[in-house]
């Protein structure tokens, strides 16, 4: 897929699958901006690697749970590379594993900020954006256990990853008429550091067991499947999350 002339913002694209999409992109000629908050050193590798081949990659630290520091996010994209194509909303995560019984307000407060204000805010702001121009595209990251309800523990994590599917197919049906196309992707289990953290090692073979391809995913799978659906080959795809997970869930 080729994607040259066009801008793109990932967030939370310094590393795992955000930075195999951010690293997908460029490759695939696109200027790219990235957002990162803790992974000050894989941005700086990303943005070395692709200055060496005179590319344009731009690396923004920030916290994409507030306003101001989304909004200069994409007003130093648009500054410095040019009006957003595609936006690849990816910040969150899951912040401790707690059942519901035991979990805190602020463990859920934390959790909706994480996952679906911080995807809200920046998909506003990129709007603003996208909407005079008439065009673009934008892929939402949700998860399987938004649509499975996740590991033991997981509730908030699931319930705001189950609202970006939600968010996917109302905002395709508000924009759609204005050109703008938005799709989400669902990941299983992949080989990242979110399950090098919250999942047990017997816990992802077991997993693997449950899979119909018998493997864990990789980064780049899911990049690959973002790239589809900002692409035009995807032209007349719009307020579809696309499971990536092996065949383990439908």
């Amino acid at each position: 897929m080729d994607f040259s002339g066009k801008v793109v913002l990932v967030t939370g694209g310094a590393s795992g699958i955000g930075g195999a999409t951010t690293r997908a992109f460029a490759d695939a000629g696109a200027k790219v901006a990235f957002t990162y908050m803790t992974s000050a050193d894989e941005a700086g590798a990303i943005e070395k690697e692709y200055e060496s081949q005179g590319r344009q990659v731009l690396g923004l630290k920030s916290d994409m749970t507030k306003p101001d520091e989304v909004a200069e996010v994409v007003r130093r994209t648009e500054r410095d590379l040019g009006p957003i194509d595609v936006l690849f909303a990816n910040t969150g995560g899951l912040l401790k594993r707690s059942r519901c019984v035991d979990s805190t307000l602020e463990l859920w407060q934390e959790a909706i900020s994480l996952n679906l204000l911080s995807t809200f805010l920046v998909v506003q702001a990129t709007l603003r954006s996208m909407e005079p121009r008439q065009s673009g595209s934008i892929v939402l990251m949700s998860s399987l256990a938004g649509f499975d309800g996740g590991g033991g523990g997981a509730s908030h994590y699931a319930a705001t990853k189950g609202a970006v599917a939600t968010l996917v197919r109302s905002l395709a049906k508000e924009v759609g008429p204005l050109g703008i196309r938005v799709n989400g992707v669902a990941p299983g289990l992949i080989g990242t550091r979110f399950h090098d953290t919250f999942s047990t090692p017997q816990g992802r073979a077991d997993s693997v067991s449950r899979t119909p391809l018998r493997r864990e995913g990789t980064p780049q799978d899911v990049a690959d499947t973002v790239l589809y659906l900002a692409s035009e080959r995807a032209g007349y795809v719009t307020g579809e999350v696309v499971q990536i997970n092996g065949g383990v869930g439908f």
